[in-house]
């Protein structure tokens, strides 16, 4: 467990793609019990540990998680995703090159249930949530291209589905698309920066995550 930044309300976890945030029916232990564990030992509390999370990572996909240590920075922070004001940056490697440089994705997403997959449409359909987010190509190799992403808004497999949507699957994502899957097991999508607001002190916070190390491909893309 990598812990990138701390203080008296809030920490911040740089996941890999092993990981997972909450419990699920694998029965892993999830980043949450991890670092109440961390917490009950580094601070020598008697008694059950606060941890609360202010939003979603998909498990192959890795980088910067966010957890409340308090109740109050909970809520507040669930508030601050909900309304848009916290700015989350990703880049994710894609074999295929997008129709433009940059551009802005707006689609309407149907989400499957039993496949836990979302469907991008054009248009909006019945059931739908509208999505959005904006893409730049900062680079690329003879077979991979490099992008950043900044996500507007933040609906289930968002980023996965709509950059195959427009033929751009995640390399190593399988669910959407891809040829084949990641040594790792993961895909290659990574948020790498978070900005906001803090939601006690109310001073600019802005966490950054390092990419995933073990793999190659990452660093040649590095812009």
């Amino acid at each position: 467990m990598e812990i990138i930044y701390e203080d008296n309300h809030l920490i911040a976890v740089n996941k890999n793609c092993h990981e997972i945030v909450q419990g699920d029916k694998t029965g892993d232990t999830p980043l949450s019990e991890q670092i109440k564990a961390y917490l009950k030992e580094k601070y020598a509390k008697t008694g059950n540990v606060f941890i609360g999370l202010t939003h979603r990572l998909d498990r192959p996909v890795t980088g910067i998680i966010i957890f409340a240590k308090t109740s109050k920075a909970l809520t507040r922070m669930n508030e601050m995703f909900r309304n848009g004001e916290v700015k989350k940056t990703y880049r994710a490697i894609v074999k295929n090159c997008p129709p433009k440089h940059e551009a802005i994705l707006t689609h309407w997403l149907v989400r499957n249930e039993k496949q836990n997959k979302c469907y991008a449409y054009d248009s909006e359909k019945a059931n739908s949530k509208k999505a959005i987010l904006s893409y730049r190509t900062i680079s690329q190799s003879e077979k991979y291209f490099l992008l950043e992403i900044d996500l507007k808004t933040g609906r289930h497999h968002q980023i996965r589905c709509q950059l195959a949507k427009i033929g751009c699957p995640i390399k190593g994502d399988l669910k959407y698309g891809a040829e084949r899957s990641n040594p790792d097991g993961g895909i290659s999508l990574h948020a790498c920066s978070v900005s906001f607001i803090h939601p006690v002190s109310k001073q600019a916070i802005e966490i950054t995550a390092d990419i995933p190390e073990e793999d190659n491909l990452w660093k040649a893309l590095r812009p």
